[in-house]
């Protein structure tokens, strides 16, 4: 167990600040945030480029050090080693609050092992205003970007809670192939897309996963999206029920009977052939 006060923190122990920065609207930043990132000896960012926008904006000085997902490796013991040494380092992300859906828990954990402060501020961040203004409130689950591959895909969507609102990070590029990956998934299901938050073209679209499609077919997305949808109960028949009885259920349930074979077989990750056969009773004597 470690135990840390983030303000008796020794003079000669240096410390991580995780800073937030604005999502898009540089207002979007609170005075404590600009006061650490003056102060700092050493900002950490993601993209030099972008975050030299926000310290000329509001005149910081501060050095910039690039620290991404591909030179983690390589900065952490000289990061490591300025923390040890007094400095106070600030991380950033390109825009919103850092290690949500970004780089940087490997070195916050070997600061904890160290026992180097690590004080997080609050501020900007994608999920909570698109949740606030998403009109499905209350509790809810926060994913972030899933994979890429289909099969991956459908392992994650597996194991997300039934229920609640699931928040997505999704990019303009990808967005509608999720969005009709979904309702192939899940059914036609709430859902609610919002896209350049705190910008000059912030747009929500509310209603089913099949409008949120319809919504952005032919036609350019730009910006990054942040998806909410409620998974269904699905109510998954038990390992051990056999593989008709499965597609029995799912087509008591409305589906066709290729739907439910393909569904099956999906779950039990078999091919729909194998699926189809017993089904069928194909494979019987």
């Amino acid at each position: 167990m470690t135990q840390q006060f983030s303000f008796q923190a020794s003079e000669r122990t240096g410390m991580l600040y995780l800073v937030p920065t604005p999502i898009g609207n540089l207002e979007d930043i609170t005075f404590r945030a600009v006061r650490i990132l003056q102060e700092a000896d050493y900002i950490l960012a993601e993209d030099t480029r972008q975050t030299k926008k926000l310290t000329q904006h509001y005149q910081i000085e501060t050095y910039l050090e690039s620290y991404h997902e591909h030179n983690k490796r390589q900065k952490q013991e000289k990061i490591l080693q300025w923390l040890t040494e007094g400095k106070q380092v600030a991380m950033v992300s390109d825009a919103g609050t850092p290690l949500v859906s970004d780089p940087g828990n490997e070195l916050v954990q070997e600061c904890i092992k160290k026992e180097l402060p690590v004080v997080p501020l609050p501020g900007a961040n994608a999920l909570l205003p698109a949740l606030t203004a998403s009109g499905l409130g209350g509790g809810f689950y926060f994913h972030g970007f899933l994979p890429r591959k289909k099969k991956d895909i459908r392992s994650v969507l597996h194991r997300l809670p039934s229920g609640v609102p699931v928040i997505l990070y999704e990019s303009p590029y990808r967005l509608l192939g999720t969005i009709r990956f979904l309702h192939e998934e899940w059914g036609d299901g709430p859902a609610v897309v919002a896209r350049e938050l705190t910008k000059k073209h912030e747009e929500f679209v509310r209603g089913s996963l099949l409008e949120a499609a319809a919504a952005f077919e032919n036609r350019e997305v730009k910006g990054e999206c942040v998806l909410i949808v409620e998974k269904p109960d699905l109510h998954e028949p038990e390992e051990d029920v056999p593989m008709e009885e499965e597609v029995r259920k799912y087509v008591e349930e409305g589906a066709s009977s290729k739907e439910a074979i393909k569904k099956t077989a999906q779950r039990r990750n078999v091919k729909k052939q194998e699926v189809y056969a017993a089904y069928h009773g194909l494979n019987k004597p």
